[in-house]
């Protein structure tokens, strides 16, 4: 299949860029080597930003560079994966056993309070250190006794989480999304009872909450019953939630043996694919209204990782849908290699404006993760599939 050909060839261009140029970059100007853990954003020009250290990216971090050798990088993934837990274990786990969110520099804690995102990114990378090092077991009862208290805690009576207690709203699709994530994450490593029960209960929570009954397209913002804030100014449809959202929703759905999850999540790629891609440009923007029309035109890096790895999951279905799939995929990734035309070797623009030109920002590190995990997505659907 000639276009499966120009995808392995644009996988080995990306894996290059990400071994030779963005993990050395990463892990060299990406440590805050005088305060500890990760630089949140590089300058145009590669100078670190001094931002107070989120959580979230500590775990995204510790997954992307867990995974790093197995695109053959030779740099130092031990080390880093080292560092990144010492800074994680020294300054952000609380007495009881949950985590703050946000320190400063210093090391004094800005945020304390409960936030469900950085409580998953962590589980997340915990995860990948632990498929990657399975010596280190101590991560597994770990992780369990923080979800078992992130459930007794924060669990909502009709599944999933809240973001606060005392409640505040909206509550919120994104952060279950990930939490998602974690669960399958866990659950193809360990099997554990805990970690299927969780996908199966966000899952369920997707399929009977988070669509919208009219369009069939993804959420993100709820009251406190899990009811739509379709009348909240904010509220937006992402197409790169649509992508990210599907991909995750045929890995259950094939674990779980449920056709009907695979069915919305073809219906999620859809609607991202006709209503989320610019197809001048041929790059998925960042929000529609709930009417399905461009909100904000503008495309995001990630939203290109995402579409990468649903067309991919569908792919990996085969059937009709399968060569439709690849070329969508392909047509993403050479999408994605346009926001790696950088001045610093191996950093990225986090924009591309309506003009198709990039936006001058800072390179966040946290988009790491994005990347590395479509290219995992791409090397296991490559290993996979014969020319």
């Amino acid at each position: 299949m000639a276009v499966l050909g120009k995808l392995r060839v644009e996988y080995e261009s990306l894996r290059t860029w990400l071994c030779d140029q963005a993990l050395p970059l990463w892990s060299s100007k990406g440590l805050d080597r005088e305060s500890g853990g990760f630089v949140e954003r590089l300058s145009p020009s590669g100078e670190p930003s001094e931002e107070p250290h989120r959580a979230r990216l500590v775990g995204r971090q510790l997954y992307a560079f867990s995974l790093g050798p197995r695109f053959g990088w030779l740099g130092p993934p031990d080390d880093v994966v080292r560092y990144g837990r010492s800074f994680l274990d020294s300054h952000f786990w609380r007495e009881d056993g949950m985590l703050v969110s946000t320190v400063d520099r210093s090391g004094r804690v800005i945020r304390a309070d409960f936030d469900l995102y950085d409580h998953a990114f962590v589980l997340f990378g915990m995860a990948a250190v632990f498929a990657t090092n399975p010596q280190a077991i101590e991560l597994e009862a770990k992780a369990v006794d923080l979800l078992s208290r992130m459930k007794e805690r924060w669990g909502h009576p009709s599944g999933g989480f809240e973001e606060s207690v005392p409640r505040s709203l909206p509550l919120l699709a994104n952060p279950h999304m990930h939490m998602l994530e974690v669960s399958l994450a866990w659950y193809e490593i360990t099997a554990g009872p805990i970690w299927r029960a969780l996908a199966d209960e966000i899952v369920e929570l997707c399929l009977g909450h988070f669509l919208d009954p009219e369009s069939g397209a993804l959420l993100e913002r709820f009251d406190g019953d899990w009811r739509p804030m379709v009348g909240d100014s904010q509220a937006a449809i992402e197409p790169g939630h649509q992508f990210e959202w599907a991909w995750l929703l045929i890995r259950w759905g094939r674990l779980a043996h449920r056709p009907d999850a695979i069915v919305v999540a073809k219906q999620l790629i859809e609607i991202g694919e006709n209503k989320g891609v610019d197809r001048r440009l041929r790059l998925a923007i960042n929000e529609l209204d709930l009417r399905l029309k461009a909100k904000d035109q503008r495309a995001r890096l990630w939203p290109q990782t995402e579409r990468i790895k649903a067309n991919l999951a569908i792919a990996s279905l085969g059937g009709d849908d399968e060569t439709v799939a690849i070329g969508r995929a392909l047509e993403a990734v050479q999408g994605l290699q346009r926001y790696f035309v950088h001045p610093i070797r191996g950093a990225w623009w986090e924009h591309q404006g309506v003009d198709g030109r990039p936006i001058k920002e800072q390179s966040r590190g946290s988009s790491l993760y994005h990347i590395v995990c479509a290219m995992d997505e791409m090397r296991k659907f490559l290993s996979q599939s014969l020319i």
